[in-house]
């Protein structure tokens, strides 16, 4: 893998999922796997209670600088400013709407909140650290 690291002005052409969160370790911030009691991270083996799982920001998007296309991952907590809470909360508002509106996937984000995430990115012009 090249080590080069440098910054990319880039605008966001779109948002590639719709699932701004994810279950993350705390140790290695892979993703957990969750299930309805426990959570175990299968990269370092840390596991817990899954009402003890945290939350991390994951923002896939395709982006386009003036001559190329790329899909990116942004992760963690730069995105709060733009989301308004940590992963976390969001995490608790998404189940607390899912549970009220009897949505059966607890992954599922609003589609209310899918367009308010588009709208704040799609058309913008950001800096990428890559």
């Amino acid at each position: 893998m090249n080590s080069v690291r440098g910054l990319l002005a880039a605008s966001v052409i779109s948002v590639q999922n719709s699932c701004f969160t994810y279950p993350a370790c705390q140790k290695c911030f892979s993703r957990l796997i969750l299930d309805s009691r426990r959570f175990n991270c299968l990269k370092c083996g840390c596991t817990g209670e899954a009402k003890d799982a945290s939350y991390r920001y994951r923002l896939s998007l395709r982006i386009a600088d003036t001559n190329d296309l790329f899909d990116i991952t942004v992760f963690g907590s730069c995105l709060d400013p733009f989301f308004g809470v940590t992963a976390e909360n969001l995490q608790r508002c998404i189940q607390d709407f899912n549970q009220l509106s009897g949505e059966t996937n607890a992954e599922a984000s609003p589609g209310v909140l899918v367009q308010a995430v588009e709208a704040c990115f799609i058309g913008k012009r950001f800096i990428f650290g890559v």
